[in-house]
């Protein structure tokens, strides 16, 4: 999400002239007539020509019966829909010389949201996002932005000086029923008003800075802020010191939404605070500092891990959530299916070997390991896992945390599990040949050994490993199976629509998919989610895997041993019926479960 500094330039808007028929037109949304204000608007037109999201023809055609039928291009390029909306807020805003700024990538600061009430915001269609402490300047962004009357109103409501910023009016509308009905901003924003109330009490020094962290705004603060990550499905929270405001970002299905703008002032309280609950030092400011906590709502327990580092403006929080419940999902609910799944479950029904995950980091390999750690749990078998950090406890399994500063390291625990008298033995990461040599030892032994590589495809696996010194005859007899995984975001069923995909998308996933591509052409259908309440405005809710799953048959074992390249593995595996990954993406997009910017987001090479 960008910053707010990185928005349109942020400066006061232009003196305007409400003579001037181009302004006073639009102004309080009423209509400009023709024989005065039409002329004057079809700047913007020309704009959208400059920037091609108009063609000259469809530009003449708009002025032409914007002059006959006496309405202005505006309402034109909407009744048509010509123009998204947010590039036509963006052309006018250009033309009149006042800044734009796209709503759904700022987060709002809840002092500035305090300002106004709903029933203002929704009249004058306009949304306070930030406030300017120093300079005592409410940024507000409208749908209108030369209303003058409306700015007028707003200056004298709150006593402060206004900045206007163009915004599209479907941007406005969402941000209003977003800001207006979250609890994150409202709540945040009554605590912050508590905290500015007990400062002016008296003088805070260094010394008092543990009685303000014990108040109750603060804490609020900080429950406000974790609940709203639970409520929201959040797997990090990252807290981000700027220089003149605290930015508060979240995590969700994968994309990170900057959502809150916090003050300055309250930074050092806040940040002390999750010290605190992490038992961390606080009077700690130069070096990096690692823990974790527990917070509950309602029924469900999260388990936090938090990492908090020094930069220039502050100390940085990001938080992790490990839920402790909703269980480990089943490999069919990751995403894998169809032969995939008749390949990793071939692959894990050995006794022995090592089955790899690959993937950058956040890709769901964990999630993937605990899933098939699940299936395999059973009273009979001795399953040890060793980890950096212990993301999920799985009851049953006896899993260790890395400890390198005594000495526990992934080769060392490995070589101490040997002597436990284990079946399955999982190794977080394969990161080095002393790792590597012990976990190919372990398979050879008559261990089942799971393990995770930083490559980007499965095929690349086993070159990876050569690299890392593993023998190639060794490789070709003990690895059953290799996994390459990607995660993307499920549309959203609450707001989900059908669309017919030009012939040139059709055709683009037929070379894709090959024979796999059993569809007709013109019954072909994909999915979008247009954005709803329940998605965030996103159109996507949830995630899944994105899996390509290489088994390692006789003829890939002899040519491991010739030591080839990646494509050459690949090209093997699918020549033998593997499905890629790109190709288990495009399948799940015809099935209507995510969509095709999706895959090509995160699968593309």
């Amino acid at each position: 999400m960008p910053d707010l500094s990185q928005t349109q330039p942020v400066q006061a808007p232009p003196q305007l002239d409400p003579t001037n028929p181009a302004i006073s037109g639009i102004n309080s949304g009423t209509a400009i007539p023709h024989s005065e204000g039409s002329d004057a608007m079809t700047g913007f037109v020309d704009i959208l020509v400059s920037e091609h999201i108009l063609s000259p023809q469809q530009a003449q055609d708009i002025k032409v019966r914007s002059a006959l039928d006496g309405k202005t291009p505006d309402t034109l390029l909407r009744e048509m829909h010509l123009v998204p909306e947010d590039k036509l807020a963006e052309a006018k805003a250009k033309y009149l010389g006042i800044p734009y700024i796209s709503l759904s990538s700022t987060s709002f600061a809840p002092q500035a949201i305090s300002f106004l009430p709903r029933a203002v915001v929704e009249r004058f269609m306009l949304i306070p996002f930030f406030y300017d402490e120093k300079t005592q300047t409410l940024h507000i962004a409208m749908a209108n932005p030369i209303d003058l009357e409306s700015v007028d109103f707003v200056k004298k409501k709150t006593g402060l000086n206004v900045k206007t910023f163009a915004a599209s009016q479907t941007d406005v509308e969402s941000a209003i029923n977003q800001q207006y009905r979250q609890e994150l901003v409202g709540e945040v924003g009554a605590a912050i008003r508590e905290t500015e109330e007990f400062t002016k009490k008296k003088v805070v020094d260094s010394t008092q800075i543990a009685q303000i962290i014990k108040e109750a705004p603060i804490a609020k603060i900080v429950s406000t802020i974790l609940e709203f990550a639970v409520m929201s499905r959040s797997s990090d929270i990252h807290i981000e010191p700027q220089e003149d405001r605290v930015r508060v970002r979240y995590r969700i299905d994968g994309i990170l939404y900057d959502k809150l703008s916090l003050p300055k002032n309250v930074q050092e309280a806040l940040v002390s605070r999750i010290k605190i609950l992490s038992e961390l030092k606080i009077d700690e400011h130069r070096a990096p500092q690692d823990g974790r906590f527990n917070f509950k709502v309602n029924d469900e327990e999260v388990d936090l891990r938090i990492s908090i580092i020094p930069t220039v403006n502050g100390e940085k929080i990001v938080m992790r959530l490990l839920r402790k419940s909703g269980g480990i999902p089943t490999l069919p609910e990751l995403g894998i299916t169809g032969t995939s799944l008749k390949n990793l479950e071939l692959g894990i029904a050995r006794p022995h070997g090592i089955i790899l995950v690959c993937g950058p980091t956040g890709s769901g390999k964990t999630t993937t390991l605990y899933s098939v750690l699940a299936k395999l749990n059973t009273p009979k078998v001795n399953i040890m896992s060793l980890e950096d950090p212990v993301e999920y406890q799985i009851t049953g399994v006896n899993q260790v945390q890395i400890n390198p500063a005594v000495g526990l390291t992934f080769a060392s625990g490995l070589r101490a599990f040997l002597r436990q008298d284990p079946n399955i033995i999982l190794v977080g990461e394969i990161r080095d040949k002393e790792t590597t040599d012990l976990a190919l030892q372990a398979a050879l032994t008559g261990h089942l050994v799971f393990s995770t590589l930083h490559t980007s495809s499965a095929a690349g696996a086993l070159p990876r490993l050569l690299d890392l010194g593993a023998e190639n005859f060794l490789l070709a007899s003990t690895i059953n199976a290799i996994v390459g995984q990607r995660i993307a975001r499920k549309i959203c069923e609450v707001c989900k629509e059908a669309y017919t995909p030009p012939q040139t998308v059709i055709q683009s996933i037929k070379t894709i998919l090959g024979n796999l591509y059993t569809f007709e052409d013109a019954k072909v259908q994909l999915y979008r989610g247009k954005g709803c309440d329940e998605c965030g405005a996103s159109g996507y809710k949830g995630r899944l895997g994105i899996y390509e799953v290489l088994p390692v048959t006789a003829k890939i074992a002899q040519l491991v041993l010739e030591k080839p390249d990646s494509a050459t593995i690949e090209k093997q595996a699918i020549t033998e019926g593997m499905i890629s990954m790109m190709q288990d993406g495009y399948l799940k997009v015809l099935k209507g479960v995510t969509t095709l910017e999706e895959v090509l987001r995160v699968a593309q090479e």
